[in-house]
């Protein structure tokens, strides 16, 4: 008698007399994680070991919470994880070694962090809180399991929520837009004499507003708006496709990834980006000279044709995919960082972390919506033209010098970021007001953060299977199956 049993013997009784306390991972895991590290001869210790581990994944959750606080990407090391469990003596230290064992059976990295924990924390089907139930849905089967129309119906709705997103941003912050264009396409040298009709941008919003009416802010809306719902809902919907296609078991994703998402939904948007930008900019410009032509959106598109009408693309693309890749990884950390202690997310949080994330995408791709605005605009009599991306990038620099990469940049700041900010918190809103279960990923902020079993309050006692409607089981316990034991007394009836 050698006082052990084989891995295949463990796994064997462990599935047939404990099945409900075995998640997916730990049931694949068994025979590798029997017997320890260094045998796979199972004693009737680490048996012990192994399932008051699993008994004890409420006290492994606290534990772990009071070395991570509310953070939850902090890993931690085996020795820091056995000095935080002194403090609770039912944790014993076999248990921890079984723990780290399993988490590196995952990802041999030697620590463990919140998704590992619950990995191996027992999930009951039937015991589990909606919200766990739900996101294990979703990440169950993901893409693969479900039927490529539905994929293609939710990829059309998230367009369609964009597309209206996308307008009530333009709509909002359009009057600051155009004064960045104005600021923009004011020369400083090589153009007419005492050109500089705005002082700064203050200045230039006044005098729109005094020469043109307040109706001169919204000249060159409506080609905006045609253009700007398929450019922001097909912005917001690869942004969203990338991202769900390279996201981690954990639902975490990468850095790399989430600028890479970022890139190809600004490098998509081009397409109906730039004959929007140009017919809109030609129709803010076009109020500087009020004794001049009448423009029009239509008399635009026939002087440039469809070519003309991409002109300056190369300078789009150049602002367009750093500016996505830069904004939406800083959107998706500030929003993580704001989210309440439950996982929610307000509007209030939402609306500020659009905006702050906007802030550096907007400053620092501001040499390329000059060039791009420059290109795009149609010179003047006695303007400096330029003959593609590089040759209005030098001649700028020698004749304007480095700051007049910088014209708008305040105005720009201060239209990105509450355009994107309206923007993302529209199309956020009404996912969660018109939501459809398509079963793939849901907004995250939308829900209380899923909870496993092990970290739920403790349930209503007048639930089903509660301790109240469970009193009727134990009433009469002391006189059966032999027992002599004090009688035991139901609580009174509560009074409604």
């Amino acid at each position: 008698m050698t006082g052990t049993i084989t891995a295949l013997d463990f796994r064997d009784i462990m599935v047939t007399i404990r099945p409900h306390m075995l998640t997916p991972f730990v049931e694949e895991c068994l025979v590798a994680a029997a017997g320890g590290s260094t045998s796979h001869q199972v004693s009737f210790s680490y048996f012990n070991g192994f399932n008051s581990l699993l008994n004890n994944m409420e006290l492994i959750r606290k534990i772990y919470t009071t070395l991570a606080g509310n953070r939850k990407d902090v890993e931690v090391t085996k020795e820091e994880f056995i000095i935080a469990a002194q403090r609770f003596c039912q944790v014993t230290p076999m248990e921890v070694d079984i723990l780290f064992q399993l988490a590196d059976l995952s990802e041999p990295r030697g620590r463990v962090g919140l998704f590992d924990i619950e990995m191996i924390a027992p999930l009951e089907e039937g015991a589990l809180h909606y919200n766990l139930a739900e996101i294990q849905r979703q990440h169950s089967g993901g893409d693969a399991s479900r039927p490529v129309l539905l994929q293609a119906a939710e990829s059309a709705y998230r367009f369609t929520l964009g597309s209206v997103a996308g307008a009530v941003g333009a709509t909002a912050v359009y009057p600051i837009d155009l004064v960045k264009t104005r600021m923009q396409n004011q020369r400083s040298s090589g153009s007419f004499v005492d050109e500089l009709m705005y002082k700064n941008s203050i200045d230039c919003f006044k005098k729109v507003v005094r020469y043109e009416g307040s109706f001169g802010l919204y000249r060159g809306l409506v080609p905006q708006l045609l253009g700007v719902a398929p450019e922001k809902a097909i912005k917001l919907t690869v942004n969203d496709f990338v991202r769900g296609k390279t996201m981690k078991k954990d639902g975490s994703i990468p850095i790399p990834a989430e600028i890479l998402a970022g890139g190809c939904a600004g490098g998509s948007q081009v397409i109906f980006t730039n004959p929007l930008e140009i017919v809109k900019i030609r129709l803010q410009v076009a109020g500087e000279i009020t004794t001049g032509p009448r423009v029009s959106a239509l008399s635009v598109i026939r002087d440039l044709g469809f070519f003309g009408l991409y002109k300056g693309a190369k300078a789009c693309f150049l602002r367009d995919i750093p500016f996505s890749a830069i904004y939406f990884p800083c959107y998706a950390h500030t929003k993580a960082a704001l989210t309440d202690n439950d996982g929610r997310v307000g509007p209030g949080r939402l609306l500020l972390a659009g905006v702050l994330a906007g802030m550096p995408a907007a400053s620092l791709v501001t040499p390329a919506d000059v060039i791009k605005t420059r290109l795009q605009v149609a010179a003047r009599a006695g303007q400096t033209t330029y003959n593609g991306l590089i040759d209005c990038f030098w001649k700028i620099l020698r004749e304007e010098g480095p700051r007049a990469f910088w014209k708008g940049a305040e105005a720009r700041v201060f239209r990105s970021s509450p355009q994107f900010g309206v923007t993302l918190v529209t199309y956020e809103l009404l996912q969660r007001w018109f939501y459809i279960d398509f079963g793939g990923q849901k907004p995250p902020g939308t829900e209380p953060t899923p909870k496993s079993r092990i970290s739920l309050p403790a349930p209503n006692p007048d639930h089903i299977g509660g301790f109240r409607l469970a009193v009727a089981t134990f009433a009469g316990i002391e006189s059966k199956f032999g027992l002599h034991l004090p009688r035991f007394q139901a609580p009174a009836a509560q009074n409604v």
